[in-house]
C-alpha cells in the first residue's frame, strides 16, 4: 500500500481515514487499532478509499477493516448536553483556567483531551472526569504547544482515539511581566512563542481533521478558539510581552477565520478578564499578584491585597472572571453559526468593544 507510506506511515494514514468514517457514521465515536496484516477495504490511494467509504458504511457496521492499516471500531457516543459527543482538545488544561474549562465542557457532553506539558497532573484530571462523566469521557495527552512535532502528535493521537476533532481550545499560555529595562530577550521570545506562535501551530494541525469531516458532512461546522485576554484588547503597562502576543493572536484569529470559513471551520477568540483564584494570579511564588507587587506595576501597593483591590476597582461588576464564564462563551461560539473572526470580551464590563 504505497499510499500509506506516502501519508507518513500507518498512524498518519489512519488519522486521515478516521475523520471520514466518523462523519459518515453520524459522528459516532471511532477508535483505531493498528493491524497491517488485516484484510478489508482496500484502494490504490486515499482519495480512492474515500470514494469507497460511503458504500462500506451504508449498513452502519460496528467496525471497518482497512487493508494495510487496521480496524476502526464504531459505536454511538451516548452523550447528551450542549456539546454532546463533540471531540474537544483543551491545551493547558491540567490546572487553573484550562482545567475549569475542560470540566464544564465535559459536563455538557464533550469528549475532552486534557492536553498539558504536565502529563502526570493531566492524567489525574482526566481520571476524575471519567469518574464523574463516564468511561472514556477524557484522555490525557502530553503536549508542548511551542513544538510543532508535539502539536501534530497531539492532534493525531486524538483522532486515533476518538475518530476526529470538533472543538480545539487553545488555552495554554505564559506570562512574564516586567518593564522594558527588566525584560530579557529570552523571556520575551518565550512568551511570544507560547502565546502567539503556538496558536499558529495548533490551528494548522487542528484544522486538518476538521476539513476531512467537512468533506463528508458539509452541513457541519467546527470550532477553533483561542483563549485570549482583555490584554489583547487593551495595552498592559509593564506587561507588553503578554499583551503584544495577545494582540497578535486576535490578528491570527481574524486571518484564520477568513481562510478556514470555506472549510466549515469557525475561528474565534475569548477575551477573559482576570481569574484571581487561579494559579496564574494567586500562586504565592510566581503568581501575578506577586509579580506585580515586586515590579511596582501598581503604584503605592504595599501588599498583595492592595494589588487585588486595585484590579477589582477597575471592573464595573467588581468581580473576577471564572472558568464557567469563559465556558459559556465557548458554548455560545460553538452553537452560533453566523459568527467567525470575533474577539468576545468576558470582563465584567472592564473592556467594552467600540
Amino acid at each position: 500500500m504505497e499510499w500509506i507510506n506516502q501519508a507518513g506511515g500507518v498512524p498518519a494514514a489512519a488519522a486521515a481515514v478516521a475523520p471520514a468514517i466518523r462523519a459518515l457514521s453520524g459522528f459516532a465515536s471511532v477508535s483505531f487499532s493498528a493491524d497491517e496484516s488485516v484484510a478489508g477495504l482496500s484502494a490504490d490511494g486515499l482519495d480512492a478509499l474515500y470514494v469507497k467509504l460511503p458504500e462500506a458504511l451504508s449498513s452502519n457496521p460496528s467496525s471497518l477493516a482497512v487493508s494495510g492499516l487496521g480496524i476502526f471500531t464504531i459505536k454511538p457516543h451516548g452523550k447528551t448536553g450542549r456539546l454532546a459527543g463533540k471531540v474537544s482538545i483543551v491545551t493547558g488544561s491540567a490546572q487553573g483556567f484550562g482545567e475549569g474549562i475542560a470540566r464544564h465542557m465535559a459536563a455538557e457532553g464533550a469528549f475532552v483531551i486534557i492536553a498539558d506539558l504536565n502529563e502526570e497532573l493531566a492524567r489525574s484530571v482526566a481520571g476524575s472526569l471519567c469518574a464523574q462523566f463516564g468511561e472514556n469521557s477524557a484522555v490525557a495527552l502530553r503536549v508542548n504547544v511551542g513544538d510543532e512535532g508535539s502539536v501534530e502528535a497531539l492532534v493525531r493521537e486524538t483522532v486515533l482515539h476518538y475518530g476526529g476533532l470538533d472543538v480545539f481550545v487553545s488555552n495554554a499560555g505564559i506570562l512574564k511581566a516586567g518593564s522594558l529595562e527588566e525584560m530579557t530577550l529570552e523571556n520575551f521570545e518565550l512568551v511570544t512563542k507560547i502565546n502567539y506562535t503556538a496558536f499558529f501551530l495548533c490551528t494548522k494541525y487542528a484544522a486538518r481533521p476538521m476539513k476531512i469531516q467537512r468533506r463528508f458532512a458539509p452541513e457541519r461546522w467546527y470550532d477553533i478558539l483561542q483563549i485570549n485576554s482583555k490584554s489583547g484588547l487593551d495595552g498592559s503597562n509593564k506587561n507588553f510581552a503578554y499583551a503584544g502576543g495577545k494582540f497578535g493572536g486576535i490578528g491570527l484569529v481574524q486571518s484564520f477565520a477568513k481562510e478556514l470559513v470555506e472549510c466549515g471551520v469557525k475561528v474565534n477568540a475569548i477575551c477573559p478578564g482576570n481569574f484571581y483564584d487561579g494559579p496564574l494570579w494567586s500562586d504565592p511564588q510566581n503568581g501575578l499578584f506577586v509579580q506585580y507587587l515586586r515590579t511596582g506595576k501598581v503604584p503605592g501597593a504595599q501588599s498583595i491585597e492592595d494589588v487585588k483591590n486595585f484590579y477589582l476597582s477597575k471592573v464595573p461588576m467588581n468581580r473576577g472572571c471564572d472558568p464557567l464564564d469563559v465556558a459559556r462563551a465557548i458554548f455560545y461560539s460553538v452553537e452560533q453559526q453566523c459568527e467567525t473572526g470575533q474577539a468576545i470580551p468576558v470582563t465584567g464590563g472592564q473592556i467594552m468593544l467600540k
